[in-house]
């Protein structure tokens, strides 16, 4: 197995146990108040370091709740990925917020008040019975 493969491969792992970590093991209400997505892991070529992308639905206050919250979970995270995984040394973990997501809502939100914009406008780019 090749370094990459098996960076993805724990990097896919990692991803499974906080996602169960997240539903099961973390205590802190911060973190439960709103609703969160393991959106994407990364892991470092050694396996000593891994961020970790969450998506978190919810207003900005919120947001930084929940991170603040996984943040002070990090030790307990660690702990537990090294037990889960077998690993001789767990990665140290950072939980990043993850704001694609919420980037393409935005587009997407824009996108379809330009066209209503347009049709209000009469504004109309398809051709009409095949003249343009």
């Amino acid at each position: 197995m090749t370094n990459g493969h098996r960076v993805e491969r724990v990097a896919a792992l990692i991803r499974k146990e906080v996602s169960d970590l997240l539903i099961h093991g973390i205590r802190d209400e911060r973190v439960h108040r709103g609703m969160v997505s393991i959106t994407h892991v990364e892991v470092s070529g050694d396996l000593q370091h891994c961020k970790i992308f969450v998506s978190v639905f919810g207003d900005p206050s919120l947001k930084e709740d929940v991170l603040a919250g996984l943040d002070a979970a990090t030790s307990f995270v660690r702990g537990a990925l090294g037990r889960r995984l077998q690993m001789r040394r767990a990665p140290e973990v950072t939980f990043k917020l993850d704001i694609g997501l919420e980037k393409g809502t935005s587009l997407l939100n824009l996108l379809g008040k330009l066209e209503q914009e347009r049709k209000g406008r009469g504004d109309d780019p398809s051709p009409i019975n095949g003249e343009s």
